[in-house]
């Protein structure tokens, strides 16, 4: 249940390339955000419950069924088109009943895996016009920090021990050279999204996680004032 306080609460994101610790950050922000006595909460991309009602649980639970938890040889026959609108109404459904409602109750969120690595796959993709992409994510809760996690493409192999998916590696082979060069072409898309104030770029390729934790407590505390001692 959330407190409502007079201030709303900052929504930052986290970014970045599949295997670039996005996740670990993540997790690791919240926590040192609740041992800091601030009100937050971690969403993910299995993030279903609406607090105090059931029923909208159940059915957002049901939408990540269909986009998150499907039987995977069913992907690639549904197409691009189809799974752009998918993705698009799942993180519209979440913003509008879990991410919102939080913000306007004053609690900080922690959006892992958000959308603007959607949009960079979308732009590598010769099938689905960039601009419908954007268009369809256009209307989601502007960020007040967007942690832009940047590692190489090898690194991010390296991380994974060598265990990708067809999806992370664009579908386009099962090769690690395949993931590289994929993930090599959404990581220069994601850069060019970073061009306004509410992107932080990190460079997280030779940095253990207490490190980048620390880079982004120094951010928060600069760019949107909240102290983490």
């Amino acid at each position: 249940m959330h407190i409502l306080t007079g201030a709303p609460g900052k929504l930052i994101t986290v970014t970045g390339i599949d295997g670039a610790g996005k996740s670990t950050l993540a997790a690791a922000l919240h926590t040192a955000l609740k041992d800091a006595n601030k009100n937050a909460i971690l969403v993910g991309k299995h993030t279903t419950e609406v607090p105090m009602s059931a029923e909208l649980s159940a059915y957002v639970d049901s939408v990540n069924t269909v986009v998150y938890r499907r039987d995977p040889t069913v992907g690639a026959a549904c197409g691009n088109h189809y799974w752009l609108c998918a993705l698009a109404a799942w993180y519209a459904l979440q913003d509008r009943l879990i991410i919102q409602p939080a913000l306007r109750a004053g609690v900080h969120v922690i959006l892992d895996n958000a959308h603007h690595k959607i949009l960079a796959r979308y732009a590598v993709c010769p099938d689905v016009p960039t601009d419908l992409a954007r268009q369809l994510f256009a209307r989601l809760t502007p960020p007040d920090l967007i942690l832009f996690l940047r590692i190489s493409a090898d690194e991010a192999l390296r991380r994974r021990n060598g265990d990708f998916t067809a999806l992370e590696a664009g579908r386009i082979g099962s090769t690690s050279e395949a993931f590289v060069s994929y993930q090599t072409d959404v990581t220069e898309e994601l850069r060019r999204q970073a061009t306004d104030a509410t992107w932080a770029s990190m460079d997280v390729t030779h940095k253990d996680a207490d490190a980048v934790l620390a880079e982004t407590i120094t951010l928060l505390s600069e760019r949107l004032d909240i102290q983490i001692p």
